[in-house]
C-alpha cells in the first residue's frame, strides 16, 4: 500500500431547494409515469435550479460549507479545480467566477470537464499539485446544472438527471489518512453514446441547432449501461488493487448515483452487500460529477463512515471517462 500524499479537511455539498418528483414528468405531458421511472431507475425525485441559481452558485455553497469544516480560510487556497458539464458560460471558466465569489485571492482556479467522473479526475489533480509542492491547499468542487442542457421532451434523459454541487478541500496527508489509490480511463471511440451533438465550435449554436435540439444531452441507453457496468468493475477492480487491498477491507461503496441497477451490479461485481454500498440517487437522480461528493457528505453526515473509515469512490460518465480512488478518511 502507497503512504498516501493528500486527505480531506472538509466537504460539503449544496443543492437546489426545489423538488421535482417523477408525478410532474406526468403531468408536463411526457408519456411516463412514477413507476415506469422507478422500475428503470431508481429516481424519485431530483432537486432542479429555478431561476437565478447557476454552476458558480451552487459550488460556492458547497465550497464554503468544506471550507468551514476544514478551518481553512478561502485566502489560504492556493488552487480551485471545478469539474462540470454545465459551465455558466463558456469563457472564461467558472472556477474562477467561483474564486471571486470565495475571495481566493492567492488561488489559480480552472475548469476540468470529463464528465460523470469529473470530480474524481479533480481529486487526482489536486494530490498530484500538492505532491509536486505546487499547492497545500486545494479546492475540488463538482457543479452541475443538468436542467440546462437536457432536453425536456426526452423522456429517455430528462428523467434522468438532477442539479447540485459537492466540494471538499485537499491537503497534505497525516497519520495515514487519505487517497490511498486512484485509478483514471477514457474512450473517446465511444463518445457518440453520450453527448451534446452541437452548439460547440464545430457546429455553433445556430436557429437550426436549437429548432432540431441538438445542442442537448443525447443517449444510447443501453449502450451506455453496458459500459457503465463493465467499466466501473474494471474501475473497482484497479483502485482495490493499486490500493493493494480488498473488498473486506472496504468500509463503504460510494458509487456515481446514475442508476440503481448499475449500481447494483457494481457493489456485485465488488463483492460488496448493498448494506455496504451508499445510494441516494432515488432523492437526487444523476447529478453528473456532484454526484459522489454529495453522497460522500451525506455518508458522513449520517455517520455511516467517519475519521478512519475506508472508502471506495468509483464513477462512470460520458467521453466515456471512467475512474476511482480508496480514500482513508
Amino acid at each position: 500500500m502507497r503512504r498516501p500524499v493528500a486527505q480531506f479537511s472538509g466537504i460539503g455539498r449544496a443543492v437546489p431547494p426545489r423538488v421535482v418528483t417523477n408525478h410532474e414528468f406526468a403531468a408536463m405531458g411526457l408519456d411516463t409515469s412514477h413507476q415506469w421511472i422507478v422500475e428503470r431507475t431508481g429516481i424519485c425525485e431530483r432537486h432542479i435550479a429555478g431561476e437565478g441559481e447557476s454552476t458558480c452558485g451552487m459550488a460556492a455553497r458547497a465550497a464554503r460549507t468544506a471550507l468551514e469544516r476544514a478551518g481553512v480560510d478561502a485566502e489560504a487556497i492556493d488552487a480551485i479545480v471545478l469539474s462540470t458539464a454545465t459551465p455558466d458560460r463558456l469563457l472564461p471558466a467558472t472556477a474562477v467566477d467561483l474564486q471571486a465569489e470565495l475571495g481566493a485571492t492567492r488561488a489559480a482556479a480552472f475548469d476540468l470537464s470529463a464528465a460523470c467522473s469529473g470530480w474524481l479526475y479533480g481529486l487526482s489533480v489536486a494530490e498530484g499539485l500538492i505532491m509536486a509542492g505546487t499547492a497545500r491547499t486545494v479546492l475540488v468542487a463538482a457543479s452541475e446544472k443538468m436542467s440546462a442542457i437536457v432536453d425536456w421532451t426526452d423522456r429517455s434523459t430528462c428523467v434522468l438527471f438532477g442539479d447540485g454541487a459537492g466540494a471538499a478541500v485537499l491537503q497534505p496527508s497525516t497519520n495515514g489518512r487519505g487517497m490511498l489509490s486512484t485509478f483514471m480511463r477514457s474512450d473517446g471511440t465511444l463518445a457518440e453514446l453520450l453527448y451534446r451533438p452541437h452548439g460547440g465550435a464545430t457546429v455553433p449554436m445556430s436557429e437550426d441547432v436549437l429548432r432540431e435540439r441538438t445542442h442537448l444531452v443525447k443517449m444510447a441507453g443501453r449502450e451506455v449501461f453496458r459500459h457503465a457496468v463493465q467499466e466501473m468493475s474494471e474501475a473497482v477492480d484497479e483502485a482495490l488493487s493499486r490500493a493493494g487491498l480488498t473488498s473486506d477491507d472496504i468500509d463503504l461503496l460510494i458509487p456515481h448515483q446514475a442508476n440503481i441497477r448499475i449500481i447494483e451490479a457494481t457493489a456485485k461485481h465488488a463483492g460488496l452487500p448493498m448494506e455496504k454500498v451508499f445510494v441516494n440517487v432515488d432523492r437526487y437522480g444523476n447529478t453528473s460529477s456532484a454526484s459522489i461528493p454529495i453522497a460522500l457528505d451525506e455518508a458522513v453526515e449520517q455517520g455511516r463512515v467517519g475519521a478512519g473509515s475506508t472508502v471506495l469512490l468509483v464513477a462512470f460518465g460520458a467521453g466515456f471517462t471512467w475512474g476511482s480512488t480508496v480514500v482513508r478518511l
